[in-house]
């Protein structure tokens, strides 16, 4: 899997972009603030139908201009795929694969298989369950289109639980309709419990090995999925809790509220480990996520590393550099020193300035 190229028009601070990818490492460098993060935020995007920083579509589109537009270039199993995204302040996006419209995301999820890699990753384990609930969320959305509509289902469910209880308050005699959400989030919430737990089982027999060799063979890492409640406590405990959500107006149990924790030799380094431990297991995290989508997948997802290098030390910088050779990878940086003295081989090399990118290496591409 591979992606050839990329069209951008309004998008953040581009104007106007097209540009041409190479199979292997396409490095893209330039001083902060000049657009490198953008072009990868416009790839995630055009996978998940979501930015990665969570933004919203208004706010990429570039100051002044009522609407963007995405189109990438995929190539997938010997077919080609085009994808375009039309981004509008006031509406919602537009979506076409092959030119054709599509209504729902799970239509979208699975056509480009990304890993993203930024330095906030690096604190997945010490940050909050958000980050790693999200962690799960994301790949199993991109590998099982089951567990995206199940989630999608659930969300919902949650929200309009949540504003029913909020809403008894005022009118008490809505309490009897409080069943019927209850059953259906139970039920989607189960699906997704046991999925989570699937999925962190499968994980583990790529990580250990991955982390194992970061390390040079001193520490074995252990993931550990801890479900906020158990599929057979759940009908139970959300009756327990009834009067507790509807003093507070939210659901307090659930899937929403899971966690994972990262064990090396039984010892919690959430909690206990040093920033380096816990650094080195998130990259073998990310680096799991590649193994594990060939594995489902047969294909090689396309990795994005946004400044991730230079927040490593030397010996994971090389671990991580010796092991996406055979990935497509668009790297930002500042600068190209660690790749020219590691002897690292860039297929193309990129250089952003203002908004503009500039092909420093035998392609063609313009800003």
């Amino acid at each position: 899997m591979i992606v050839k190229s990329l069209e951008l028009e309004h998008f953040r601070n581009y104007k106007s972009l097209t540009v041409d990818f190479e199979r292997g490492a396409n490095i893209i460098y330039g001083n902060n603030a000049q657009g490198k993060t953008n072009i990868l935020e416009a790839i995630y995007l055009s996978g998940t139908t979501k930015s990665h920083k969570g933004s919203k579509d208004r706010d990429v589109i570039q100051f002044g201009h009522e609407e963007s537009h995405i189109r990438i270039f995929i190539e997938k199993q010997e077919k080609q795929f085009q994808i375009d995204i039309h981004l509008k302040k006031n509406r919602s996006k537009g979506i076409a694969v092959n030119q054709i419209p599509i209504q729902k995301a799970s239509e979208l999820f699975g056509i480009l298989n990304i890993v993203f890699f930024s330095p906030e990753d690096l604190n997945i384990i010490k940050n909050g369950p958000f980050e790693r609930r999200h962690f799960m969320d994301i790949e199993l959305c991109q590998l099982d289109k089951v567990y995206l509509y199940n989630l999608t289902k659930y969300n919902r469910i949650l929200n309009q639980r949540n504003k029913l209880l909020k809403d008894i308050y005022y009118h008490p005699d809505l309490k009897d309709t409080l069943s019927v959400w209850d059953m259906q989030l139970i039920d989607y919430g189960k699906k997704i419990i046991k999925r989570r737990g699937e999925f962190i089982t499968m994980l583990n027999e790529i990580v250990s090995d991955i982390h194992y060799g970061i390390t040079g063979g001193k520490e074995k890492l252990l993931l550990s999925y801890v479900p906020n409640i158990k599929e057979d406590l759940y009908e139970q405990e959300l009756k327990r809790v009834c009067e507790k959500d509807l003093k507070y107006g939210q659901t307090s149990v659930g899937p929403h509220r899971d966690d994972m924790f990262f064990f090396v030799h039984g010892i919690d380094i959430r909690k206990f480990g040093s920033q380096g431990q816990q650094r080195t297991a998130a990259l073998s995290l990310k680096l799991s996520e590649i193994e594990l989508v060939k594995k489902i997948t047969k294909e090689i997802p396309v990795l994005l590393l946004d400044d991730v290098l230079s927040e490593l030390d030397s010996s994971r910088q090389n671990y991580l550099l010796d092991h996406i050779n055979h990935t497509q990878t668009m790297i930002t940086c500042t600068g190209l020193d660690e790749f020219i003295h590691k002897r690292f081989h860039m297929n193309r090399v990129f250089k952003v300035i203002a908004g503009e990118i500039f092909c420093e290496s035998s392609c063609h591409s313009a800003g």
